[in-house]
């Protein structure tokens, strides 16, 4: 049984204490790292292989931050003790393959691996890929960054070459636009062609939101996991899911059957981000993560709870016909004009 979980960011802007002394940065000076995790921990220690997204540099060092393009940048880094965070709570491997990994240059991600690798999590960063195996049956866990069409060429070749190295391929990428409900058109046909590629399945990060699960030849896409233990924001739209897959294998080392469940959660329990995951027990809550996934609603919580509604009221059709088939550009233009 494999978990896997999205944007885990393990540290606060640029290390900094928070004006009301709840940033990330003070809750992992004050709590034992067992707390982060605790509701997630044993479901987690149960598996076979837990992954989450690892978005942030951990050094102890007073490292200089790169020069960043972006309207308003950001920078994030944490403590190196912040792996047991992860070893603790069960997670076993960290995707760094992200925008935030460079943040504080070469010298920043070299610290970064080296602290992941010291911890004893399998890794792999920008295009990398790391192995798993079971009774014989080895999967590649492929991490990548893609916000760009350009990149996804170099990424199916990626694909292809895995696969002639293993039997199962799980692509993990980190890109599209953030906050925002719906996957671009671009990202969706770019998932397809990593599926077409070779990929088993296609698991998106980096939206910092949820967006939904579609179904291509088989596989599983599912466009954003969300985050999950989040220092860089004190009140981010409350949900998250666990990808929870479970392969049977026969004792000839093939595979007879695949099995999927997408496991809702809040990314924080309490009123603003204390850091600590846990998952929904509520089942109306957890129909409306559901009932998202699948392309049924526009937002997998209520506004109250924290959800950010990234679709216009006259667009739900808008979001069906996406589960159903393909959207021409003219129309997705007259949906996002209007929620201007």
């Amino acid at each position: 049984m494999i978990n896997v979980v999205g944007d885990t960011m393990l540290a606060s802007y640029k290390n900094q204490d928070a004006e009301n002394g709840n940033g990330f940065k003070e809750y992992a000076n004050r709590e034992d790292p067992s707390y982060f995790l605790a509701e997630v921990a044993d479901f987690f220690k149960a598996d076979d292989l837990t992954i989450a997204n690892l978005e942030c540099v951990l050094t102890d060092r007073n490292l200089t931050p790169v020069e960043k393009t972006e309207a308003t940048p950001y920078w994030y880094y944490g403590k190196t003790a912040n792996t047991r965070i992860l070893t603790v709570g069960g997670v076993d491997a960290v995707s760094l393959a992200n925008n935030h990994l460079g943040d504080y240059g070469e010298e920043g991600t070299l610290d970064t691996r080296k602290a992941v690798q010291e911890a004893g999590l399998l890794y792999a960063g920008w295009s990398e890929a790391f192995y798993f195996e079971k009774n014989g049956y080895k999967i590649s866990v492929i991490c990548v960054n893609m916000f760009y069409r350009w990149e996804i060429d170099g990424i199916e070749e990626l694909i292809r070459s895995e696969s002639a190295k293993s039997d199962f391929q799980i692509v993990y990428f980190h890109g599209g636009k953030m906050k925002i409900h719906e996957p671009e058109s671009w990202k969706r046909e770019a998932a397809k062609r990593l599926v077409d590629a070779g990929a088993d399945v296609v698991l998106g990060a980096h939206p910092h939101v949820l967006q939904p699960r579609e179904i291509y030849k088989g596989v599983d896409i599912v466009y954003s996991l969300g985050n999950f233990c989040y220092g860089g924001s004190r009140k981010p739209e409350n949900r998250s899911l666990i990808y929870n897959l479970t392969l049977t294998v026969d004792n000839n080392g093939q595979l007879v059957s695949k099995h999927s469940e997408l496991i809702p959660c809040y990314m924080y329990t309490a009123e603003v981000n204390n850091y600590r995951p846990a998952m929904i027990t509520d089942p109306a809550e957890i129909q409306q993560v559901l009932d998202f996934m699948d392309w049924k609603t526009d937002s997998p919580a209520e506004e109250r709870d924290g959800g950010l509604p990234a679709v216009a009221p006259g667009c739900l059709w808008w979001r069906r016909s996406l589960a159903g088939g393909s959207l021409s550009d003219n129309r997705e233009k007259k949906c996002n004009e209007s929620k201007k």
